[in-house]
């Protein structure tokens, strides 16, 4: 299959969590100010909105085959090494275990880590990746 072996690489998904950003988080953002007086992306006391974030990171490629907005747009997906289907156990050390906790435990240098993984791998696959046994293919 093409997309078994073509990875996405570190500019395609940077784009893809920006539209993510543009998209559903920047309007979302917007209608709160509106509605609380407060930008809750931004302010500590909204840890609620971190959660809602990462629900998303974690729940809609569930139900929509490995998509969020920004990566159907761009044209790339998450997929387990394996082939099979994404499970809530690949999600959450994907994207809460790898990517927030990792993180945060390690002041950020994870994701730095994780950015040249992505740049200078040939299978393109970061931290993220690694400890979920994930990885973002094209799918053209």
């Amino acid at each position: 299959m093409k997309n078994e072996i073509n990875p996405a690489g570190f500019w395609v998904r940077f784009f893809a969590s920006i539209l993510d950003n543009l998209i559903v988080f920047l309007p979302l953002s917007i209608l709160v100010y509106f509605i609380t007086d407060h930008i809750p992306y931004y302010s500590e006391e909204f840890w609620s909105w971190n959660l809602l974030y990462y629900v998303y990171l974690v729940a809609i490629p569930l139900m929509w085959s490995g998509y969020v907005i920004g990566k159907k747009i761009m044209g790339i997906k998450i997929k387990r090494m394996d082939g099979e289907k994404l499970t809530l156990f690949n999600m959450v050390l994907r994207e809460i275990v790898s990517l927030f906790l990792l993180s945060y435990i390690t002041f950020g240098v994870s994701m730095i880590v994780s950015v040249f993984l992505v740049i200078f791998r040939e299978d393109k696959r970061g931290i993220h990746d690694l400890i979920a046994g994930t990885r973002v293919v094209h799918v053209n």
